[in-house]
């Protein structure tokens, strides 16, 4: 293996690759990253054994190809200090992978690329296509609610749903829900669904954040891939049933609520800091068009606000983690929300007007 590549091109690749590869492994194969060079260009991958990612950089020179795998921070951290614009040459010199730049010359270890870890591909159950911008939009709309170390583990990821033409997202801890749809770019023949986990939803989250691209989809029965840009990740999707969430989500007669979103958030924001640390917990009693926000600690420290708003339903007492209402307020985008309450001792529905394709869900809190 001996070949020239610009500090650029290696260092972007790289990047990609970083998010999967483990900090703290069991095996120290899996803190390495796979080089496989060929007349044109290097594919590095990386796993952590439950996903796995892959991508492709232009070589600038081939001296001859083959393949090893290099400690991946050590190799991303010389790469990245290099000067911009730098023209990289590596090359393996026995047991170690050799790097050389302008006047600086760098040795790192290898491990043979025949122990690295294949991931299995299996058979494809359905295809699609979808804008990066979508996906993103979906993925940053939803995925904040996911479980966080649950001991229910189909909680701690992102159920997706494929259905004809349209995707929906949805994320539940147990105390709130958050649901989002888009749009495919073309039908599908077979409608899937998955549990995607949280590290691999977020790797892919960033993925697409950086692409203008279209990304394709492959979904199996455990494992999902997505590719864009000449970049490939696989993940095994959660086993495990995940809840009906069209029952978690309230419907029925509700009083509702239009509020400026940025002067709710402002105010829960300035109540909050009297809440008790342990419960985060605001107080929210409905009138006729004004709401009070209050809260208070153990310390007997207390805030208050009344806020105008659009209401003219039965009055509501009701409280909630603050931080699941500042999550929601700070994932949407319109300039009011509206929030539906169903009881003074029931979840409440809270909706963008401006888009039907989300839906938030948060439970009351007893305090």
């Amino acid at each position: 293996m001996d070949f020239y590549i610009t500090k650029e091109e290696v260092v972007k690749s790289l990047n990609y690759t970083l998010g999967v590869v483990e900090k703290r492994q069991t095996l120290p194969i899996l803190s390495n990253v796979l080089l496989e060079v060929d007349e044109s260009s290097l594919k590095l991958t990386a796993t952590d054994l439950e996903s796995e990612i892959s991508t492709t950089s232009t070589i600038s020179n081939y001296k001859s190809g083959g393949k090893t795998t290099t400690p991946a921070r050590k190799l991303s951290d010389l790469c990245r200090l290099l000067p911009d614009l730098a023209e990289i040459h590596l090359f393996l010199d026995g047991d170690n992978l050799k790097i050389e730049s302008g006047s600086g010359k760098y040795s790192i270890s290898t491990l043979p690329s025949d122990d690295f870890p294949v991931f299995e591909q299996e058979e494809i159950q359905s295809q699609i296509n979808i804008s990066s911008q979508n996906l993103k939009t979906l993925i940053s709309k939803t995925s904040f609610a996911m479980g966080n170390q649950d001991w229910r583990h189909y909680l701690n990821g992102l159920y997706l749903l494929i259905d004809d033409k349209s995707i929906t997202s949805v994320a539940t801890d147990a105390h709130r829900l958050a649901l989002a749809s888009s749009s495919l770019n073309e039908a599908t023949q077979e409608g899937m669904s998955g549990i995607v986990p949280r590290k691999s939803i977020n790797e892919i989250g960033k993925l697409v954040g950086e692409e203008s691209e279209n990304v394709i989809i492959e979904l199996g029965q455990t494992s999902i891939a997505a590719k864009i840009s000449g970049t490939t990740f696989i993940s095994k999707l959660i086993e495990g049933k995940f809840p009906d969430y069209e029952q978690v989500i309230p419907s029925g007669d509700s009083s509702q609520l239009t509020i400026n979103r940025k002067t709710f958030s402002e105010c829960l924001s300035r109540v909050s800091v009297l809440s008790s640390e342990k419960y985060k917990g605001v107080r929210i009693l409905t009138d006729e068009n004004s709401i009070n926000v209050s809260a208070n600690n153990p310390e007997k420290e207390q805030g208050e606000e009344n806020i105008s708003c659009e209401y003219n339903g039965e009055q509501i007492d009701i409280a909630f983690n603050v931080n699941y209402l500042q999550e929601i307020l700070s994932t949407l985008d319109s300039e009011n929300i509206e929030i539906n309450f169903f009881g003074s001792d029931k979840s409440c529905l809270i909706t963008d007007p401006n888009s039907e394709d989300l839906k938030y869900v948060v439970m009351p809190l007893l305090i």
